[in-house]
């Protein structure tokens, strides 16, 4: 694959390594010269559907992501039988590698990639999105210290209805949550869990559980609990090893909620790390508030009259403030009281100058939000916060009104010539949806299942999740051959024949027969048999011989006064045919006089012929 281009565009440069479903190579964009990272799918792989659909999952899963803490991707394409993605290159090292290089990391440190790790999680799944495969290998570090998260190949749509099959186990056994050990469908929590191994084992420098078989440490997350992570290394905080074991809790409901509040309770211990607790004597708070601090006077030193004075002379303001207050919050509250409630009146679908002008007329308050909406005119109102089924209310209150923008509008993609998973992918990167089922017709120039036309021109302007209509060419309309006969000719042979007729061999019905007067292994019979007028593509079924074939039998040429005795020099060729067909067996220069003696040999049957200067001299029947 080194050297390869594929697309037209990305240049395969060196391989960077591979998991169970794909190869990872270094690859460059000859169109915006930059690195970029290509992940091929295994040959092996390319005729399993199952493992096609989870590597184009994984397209489409990175694809409705974006996140500074997530592998961006760039494109995908399939090339023959390669089908492959196009991703961010990162520079830098896998976090796995990074914990054998330190051995252990530094909590700080840890708490930084562990807390970004949660951030990416947070906004898969508010993408709809789990992971599922979340271990340190798939975590990139840059050389600036960012961490990425990459390989969604196993990732999980979490409102999708899944279908859990139970010999299986899906994931890195050393990061998989207990329910997903038992078989069950994992969930947001599961990925949690992943995060609290992946920080037992930065902190402490290795797995929380091991045994001798995967079996075995599947039951270890199902049974067991971990010896506590600041046993194994003194140096972890207690705040910070409370939160890895409760990321790790066996029940995912004792877990945390959200990858997001995973990472603010990380965020609190990692201050809490930083920062001694401060103990401040009552005296020096006292003294502090005091009017004495201000002229830094001894707190433990007799305060002087002056002082006193001064005390009080502050005391009567505060009261006389605070009852000023009191005067005004009671008149405040005794006009509340008494002013009348009312019904705030529906305004949906009024304009927002109409809206506005209805309820200030009711001496409500009146505020705006903006929302696109497929269905309401731009500019009316779609919802608000207080209406007529809700409570009566006192004026001001306010009444916050949800203004539509009108349907978000999001540009048709360009299809033409592009595969329809291709064509998927691009129109969910638009926000639009490729309608199912489209229509196939034959077309000379665009390739079988690429696109030909689109329901709508490319460049225009349609509301978001539009379905797009395609039609995919089934390629050139097929044209009339004729069989060639290959009886007699080997299987390769035949490939060979029909591969520049544009027929096929029929690999699957290739019948053995035993037949005299063939060798083994040629054809004997096929099906259509030759001068069969069919379409290209056809395929041709054969029978070959599987016997042992004609006996080799030998025999003597003998030539003396056929030569011409004219002074010059005479070409003498012996030809023998037989099944094998015409064969030159001997080829000399002679001149008249010459006597020659030479052996020859046949398989059953044949004929013998002798040229001189490509004249027949004579031919004798071989048995």
């Amino acid at each position: 694959m080194i050297g390869k281009m594929l697309g037209n565009r990305y240049e395969i440069l060196e391989k960077l390594g591979g998991g169970g479903m794909a190869i990872v190579y270094k690859g460059r964009d000859t169109y915006l010269n930059r690195y970029v990272t290509i992940k091929v799918l295994r040959p092996e792989f390319t005729s399993d559907e199952d493992f096609i659909r989870r590597f184009k999952r994984e397209a489409q899963a990175v694809a409705s992501l974006s996140h500074p803490n997530i592998v961006n991707i760039h494109d995908v394409g399939q090339e023959e039988n390669i089908h492959y993605l196009v991703m961010e290159y990162v520079q830098g090292d896998n976090l796995k590698n990074v914990i054998r290089k330190n051995g252990v990391l530094a909590p700080e440190q840890a708490v930084r990639f562990a807390m970004q790790v949660c951030e990416a999680l947070e906004h898969a799944h508010e993408n709809h999105i789990v992971h599922r495969d979340v271990k340190p290998h798939n975590i990139l570090i840059t050389e600036g210290g960012r961490a990425k998260l990459t390989d969604f190949g196993i990732a999980l749509e979490a409102t999708a209805s899944t279908i859990t099959r139970t010999d299986t186990i899906v994931g890195s056994v050393h990061y998989l949550s207990p329910e997903q050990a038992r078989g069950e469908i994992p969930t947001t929590q599961s990925d949690i869990y992943a995060v609290g191994i992946l920080l037992y084992e930065m902190l402490t420098g290795r797995q929380p559980y091991s045994g001798d078989s995967p079996i075995a440490i599947a039951i270890k997350h199902i049974q067991e609990t971990p010896q506590p992570v600041n046993e194994v290394n003194q140096d972890v905080p207690a705040e910070l090893a409370a939160v890895v074991m409760k990321a790790m809790e066996k029940k995912p409901e004792d877990r945390y909620k959200s990858a997001g509040e995973m990472a603010r309770y990380l965020e609190l211990a990692l201050e809490d790390t930083g920062q001694a607790t401060m103990v401040l004597p009552t005296e020096e708070i006292i003294a502090m508030a005091g009017a004495g601090a201000a002229n830094k006077k001894n707190i433990d030193e007799p305060p002087t009259k002056t002082g006193g004075r001064d005390r009080r002379y502050w005391l009567w303001v505060v009261v006389v403030m605070l009852a000023g207050l009191l005067a005004g919050g009671l008149y405040g509250l005794y006009d509340l009281l008494n002013t009348p409630t009312l019904k705030v009146p529906s305004v949906v679908n009024m304009t927002k100058e109409m809206a506005k002008s209805k309820l200030e007329a009711l001496d409500l308050t009146v505020s705006f939000i903006e929302a696109y909406d497929p269905e309401i005119e731009k500019g009316k109102v779609i919802a608000q916060s207080i209406g007529p089924e809700d409570a009566a209310v006192k004026p001001p209150r306010e009444v916050i009104l949800t203004v539509s923008k009108g349907p978000e509008m999001r540009e048709v993609p360009d299809l033409y010539n592009v595969s329809d998973f291709e064509a998927e992918y691009r129109l969910n990167e638009a926000g639009l949806k490729l309608a199912r089922p489209y229509n196939e017709i034959f077309h000379d120039e665009v390739a079988k299942g690429k696109v030909v036309l689109q329901s709508v021109t490319a460049g225009k302007q349609v509301p978001k999740g539009t379905e797009i209509k395609i039609t995919i060419s089934k390629g050139p309309e097929p044209r009339l051959q004729k069989v060639p006969d290959l009886i007699r000719h080997t299987l390769d042979e035949a490939r060979l024949i029909l591969k520049e007729l544009n027929l096929q061999l029929n690999e699957d019905d290739v019948e053995q027969e035993f037949a005299p007067g063939f060798l083994k292994g040629q054809i004997i019979s096929q099906k259509p048999v030759s001068g069969t007028e069919v379409e290209e593509g056809t395929q041709v079924s054969v029978v070959i011989n599987n016997g042992p074939g004609p006996v080799q039998r030998s025999a003597e040429v003998k030539i003396s006064d056929e030569i011409p005795d004219d002074g010059n020099t005479h070409v003498v060729e012996i030809i023998v045919e037989d099944i094998q067909g015409r064969q030159v067996q001997y080829a000399n220069s002679h001149v008249a006089g010459d006597r020659i003696v030479q052996g020859i040999t046949y398989l059953g049957s044949g004929v013998v012929e002798v040229y001189i200067d490509k004249e027949l001299i004579w031919e004798e029947n071989l048995k």
